[in-house]
């Protein structure tokens, strides 16, 4: 058994993190008070491309699949990654991106966790009706502090996602513009950027991360869409108008498994015992125990997995800085043992998710694989 995280990464926060970039965004477009951390150039107007899973070591190792982008790689500075927060997966970081804020903060502690005071588990990207987003993410958006500025925003996704819970809790404040597909997505990013004030615009593409899961990041799925991300990502910089600058970035990369390297933690007794919910995701997990068990909990996961997760207390894993500084309201969010995949683990849970546990590629732990993610920039005059 192992509490060695020596081969994980640190989340970059306050230099070089995901929820870095919106401020720094915001200051760039001359918003008084945000912290320009990345040192964004200025700008009139400003589009941020998030594609889903398309982690910096995925999309360098298949740059031949996406010119535009490689040659914003070999045209660009020397700091081209960096890391989401922890857990490294959509929800925690829309909301980092959509607040500014690290993931102990705004409190969107990963895909499943526990509902305070209620016996149940929420999943953060489909949401529970009786939960209210601005009670559960009490602070404002980089949506709302750049419309109070006179910034013009827009967020450009899928119509199903529009008005959702997690919408709510990670973008309020910006005008929705439904796009279903690529193409969509460029028209109504170009309608947004031709505001005649200073705007933010976020386009989210999804695609990828769905290809990565299914087939895995190391299939042909997975590198023929990277064309289409690329295609996407150069038309975006072809309607960028005067004063423009494009970002590219993601919210987690991805690593593949296989049938032999995932472990049903659902289903075996040895690891259920003294366990009340079970939270999170395939790698990683957030294990809420019964009263006066966690320590037996632990040692049962530490013994069980052995080297092939990191198993840590609650405050094991906020002392090493993963979450940020965790807020006191959101602690019992987390779970009271927190297990992470190392290798192509994957912790598997089919009776509760049936779907998530027959997936290919997975992310949520701290590997460099899954924490790194690109920031590319093209603008108006490249």
């Amino acid at each position: 058994m192992s509490t060695d995280v020596t081969d994980f990464e640190q989340p970059r926060y306050g230099s070089a993190s995901v929820a870095d970039l919106a401020p720094s965004a915001l200051a760039a477009l001359g918003v008084p008070g945000e912290p320009n951390t990345l040192a964004l150039p200025p700008a009139r107007h400003i589009c941020v491309l998030l594609v889903d899973g398309m982690g910096w070591e995925l999309l360098h190792a298949n740059r031949d699949r996406a010119p535009f982008l490689a040659s914003l790689i070999d045209t660009g500075g020397p700091e081209q990654a960096i890391t989401t927060g922890f857990p490294t997966t959509t929800a925690t970081s829309l909301t980092s991106l959509g607040t500014g804020l690290a993931p102990g903060h705004h409190g969107i502690l990963g895909y499943q966790v526990a509902v305070p005071g209620a016996d149940r588990i929420m999943n953060s990207l489909r949401w529970d009706h009786d939960i209210d987003p601005e009670q559960w993410q009490p602070h404002s958006t980089v949506y709302q502090r750049a419309q109070a500025a006179g910034v013009s925003t827009a967020y450009v996704a899928a119509a199903a996602f529009e008005g959702s819970g997690f919408s709510r809790a990670s973008a309020r404040g910006s005008r929705y513009l439904a796009a279903n597909g690529a193409t969509e997505l460029v028209v109504q990013a170009e309608t947004a950027l031709r505001s005649p004030t200073p705007s933010y615009v976020f386009v989210y593409h999804s695609d990828l991360d769905t290809y990565g899961h299914m087939f895995g990041a190391d299939s042909a799925h997975w590198r023929h869409h990277l064309g289409h991300v690329d295609r996407l990502a150069e038309q975006l910089a072809a309607i960028l108008p005067a004063g423009g600058a494009l970002y590219i970035t993601a919210d987690h990369g991805m690593v593949d498994t296989t049938p032999a390297s995932r472990i049903d933690v659902g289903s075996e007794p040895a690891l259920a015992d003294g366990v009340r919910l079970l939270g999170g995701e395939a790698r990683v997990r957030h294990v809420y125990t019964e009263p006066g068990a966690a320590a037996d909990v632990l040692a049962a996961w530490r013994e069980r997995l052995g080297e092939r997760a990191v198993v840590l207390s609650r405050e094991q894993a906020i002392d090493e800085g993963w979450f940020g500084a965790v807020a006191a309201e959101f602690l019992p969010r987390l779970g009271d043992v927190l297990a992470l995949a190392r290798g192509d683990t994957a912790l598997i849970a089919p009776h509760q998710e049936e779907v998530e546990s027959q997936l290919v590629g997975h992310h949520g732990s701290l590997t460099s694989q899954e924490l790194r993610v690109p920031l590319l920039r093209a603008t108006s005059e490249s």
